[in-house]
């Protein structure tokens, strides 16, 4: 549930893709030769939805959309997400994503009647809401940018308890106003950066603070934006 596949979990893939093909009596297409030879022996590999979906026989693959040079930045897609979650809960509901959707196909410069829209909103609901209740949340939707370009995938190992995560906004918000400011994410990330070498680059440290401000109100960085990022949820 990271966001990608990688190790044994890309290997498994491999394996059954050739095993499906094989059992259809197909061939594998030259898409996926070229996949497997990239990822069949590489055990440190990455692969994200959308990458994977380039590899899939499909005649109108809506994921490839996603592909354009538009829609690669995560500051876009963060702002994109600001605009959909006005009212601060954390997730987006199935007319907020069709909207959302819209969005993000007229960046790609992709027009597309209504009902193909609302056919793609409900896909999308059936590959990423786990549990069914018909709202996507930012890391889940934030799938659909490439491994490469997830800042989001990178603070999944720095993620902390609700608990420790109030403890820390309030530590960081030191004028006690209730939002952090530039400044002040500018010092938890170092720290955090400091903590966490293995996960967190602070040669990146720019490109982590650009990102999350993206999801701020005027520069305002209030509690529950920044705890779509550092707080993992809780059964």
């Amino acid at each position: 549930g990271n966001g990608y596949m990688d190790g044994k979990e890309l290997q498994n893939f491999i394996q059954e893709l050739q095993q499906a093909r094989k059992k259809a009596g197909l061939d594998l297409t030259p898409e996926m030769k070229a996949f497997v030879d990239q990822y069949g022996k590489a055990t440190d590999g990455k692969i994200g939805i959308v990458e994977l979906a380039q590899i899939l026989p499909t005649e109108e693959n809506f994921l490839l959309f996603f592909r354009c040079q538009q829609l690669k930045s995560s500051e876009d897609f963060m702002q994109t997400w600001r605009k959909y979650d006005s009212d601060h809960s954390g997730f987006i509901d199935s007319e907020e994503l069709k909207s959302f959707l819209k969005d993000l196909l007229q960046k790609a410069n992709k027009q597309i009647e209504d009902s193909k829209l609302t056919e793609y909103t409900e896909i999308m609901l059936r590959m990423f809401d786990a549990n069914n209740d018909g709202k996507l949340e930012l890391t889940e939707l934030a799938r659909l940018l490439p491994v490469q370009e997830n800042f989001l995938i990178k603070f999944q190992g720095v993620k902390m308890c609700a608990k420790e995560f109030n403890k820390v906004f309030e530590m960081y918000d030191q004028d006690g106003n209730g939002y952090i400011d530039e400044n002040e994410l500018d010092a938890l990330l170092k720290d955090l950066c400091e903590k966490n070498k293995k996960e967190l680059d602070i040669n990146n440290l720019a490109m982590y603070k650009k990102n999350i401000m993206a999801l701020s109100d005027g520069g305002k960085l209030y509690r529950a934006e920044l705890a779509l990022i550092l707080c993992a949820e809780e059964n």
